[in-house]
């Protein structure tokens, strides 16, 4: 919106004396500008909601009944946080949309599907969150309803990238960090399965992490700090030719939406961190997920993300051991067995004895190795 205004009120005032007094409105052409006036909009604007949504959800008894645990058995209830507000996830949202619409060009297609990806996985969290205070347990929403959303939407992302010929190379050919070529040319049924596992696995991946204090919001600003960085070179045909990235056209506004999502998740964990005052929820979770796993695709480097998000991985790969074993052992033996005492993996680490904020501070600290790992295969190609 102020990208247009300000455009246009140049257009309006040029060849007059008051081109020159204007003149300041050209920042509003530089992506940097506008990217650190997005990150401080969504900050303030979560720090002036954040009070009025707790309140709000705090109201309607929107609380916390149940934790996340993981594991294959139903969840265990913590007491302790009985009661805190979830669905908090409403306020990073809100934050990321109303920025993204206030200092992003809007007439930006990978802007509008990015948004679209937001608001759809953040309904689809709402619901599940909201089904879960109504039936009074952890199982919320059908795992088939969740799972089903996901890939609908992110086969109709892939498809419309597919089909669109500006985009079309973003699904048919397959990049690779630390390597400046393709490895695979004109494979869309490979390249739509890419976009399938990289959007559905993301944000089930945030999801799974999002189970104490400032976890998942901190590790998710993380790596979208990374994508932040990724974005502008990607969208900067002189950069993206230096450094042997894959250009992409319009990739440059994504970085106003990386901005706001880091604005959006400073201002949340302020309420967040340890002890919380609400949880995003899976309203939050699945949203955060689904547009770092849309950003990730848009700027064709999906495979960036399994390296930046390596804590996201660790975590929903370790769901997956701890069921996968537990369901072969009881077949094979009749008693289900455990890898780890309990699921996702900073569960684990809890019962091992170490301290719920020993845990986000370590993962915090594998998080930024990652990211620096993933960032250097920007460089080393």
């Amino acid at each position: 919106m102020l990208y247009s205004l300000s455009q246009w009120i140049q257009e309006q005032v040029a060849g007059t004396e008051w081109a020159e007094r204007l003149s300041w409105l050209r920042l509003f052409g530089y992506i940097t500008f506008r990217s650190a006036g997005a990150l401080i909009t969504a900050l303030l604007l979560s720090w002036w909601f954040g009070p009025k949504i707790i309140r709000w959800l705090k109201h309607l008894s929107f609380g916390e009944q149940w934790s996340r645990t993981g594991e294959v058995v139903a969840d265990a209830p913590r007491p302790k946080k009985w009661g805190t507000p979830t669905a908090g996830g409403l306020l990073i949202v809100l934050a990321i949309v109303l920025t993204t619409l206030v200092w992003a060009q809007l007439d930006n297609r990978l802007v509008l599907l990015t948004l679209l990806s937001v608001v759809v996985f953040c309904g689809l969290g709402f619901y599940d969150d909201y089904a879960k205070i109504a039936k009074g347990n952890a199982k919320g929403a059908s795992s088939t309803v969740k799972l089903v959303v996901q890939v609908a939407l992110a086969l109709f992302i892939g498809i419309y990238l597919w089909q669109d010929d500006t985009t079309t190379k973003l699904v048919t050919q397959i990049m690779v960090p630390f390597y400046k070529y393709p490895i695979a040319v004109g494979l869309p049924a490979v390249g739509l399965a890419l976009t399938l596992l990289t959007i559905v696995g993301s944000s089930n991946a945030v999801n799974l992490t999002d189970g104490l204090d400032g976890l998942a919001i901190g590790c998710t600003l993380i790596v979208s700090v990374v994508f932040l960085i990724t974005t502008y070179l990607a969208g900067n045909i002189k950069t993206a030719t230096y450094l042997h990235i894959p250009y992409v056209a319009g990739a440059g506004e994504l970085t106003i939406v990386c901005a706001a999502l880091v604005g959006a998740g400073l201002g949340f964990l302020w309420f967040n961190c340890h002890p919380a005052q609400m949880f995003m929820g899976d309203t939050g979770s699945l949203a955060l997920g689904g547009a770092l796993g849309i950003i990730a695709v848009l700027v064709h480097q999906p495979f960036l993300l399994f390296i930046a998000g390596g804590v996201f991985v660790v975590e929903a790969v370790s769901v997956m051991l701890q069921r996968g074993w537990f369901k072969w052992t009881k077949r094979r033996t009749g008693t289900g067995r455990r890898i780890f005492l309990m699921a996702p993996i900073h569960h684990h680490f809890e019962r091992k004895g170490w301290a719920e904020t020993q845990v986000v501070a370590r993962f915090y600290i594998l998080g930024v190795l990652c990211a620096v790992i993933a960032l250097s295969s920007l460089k080393v190609r």
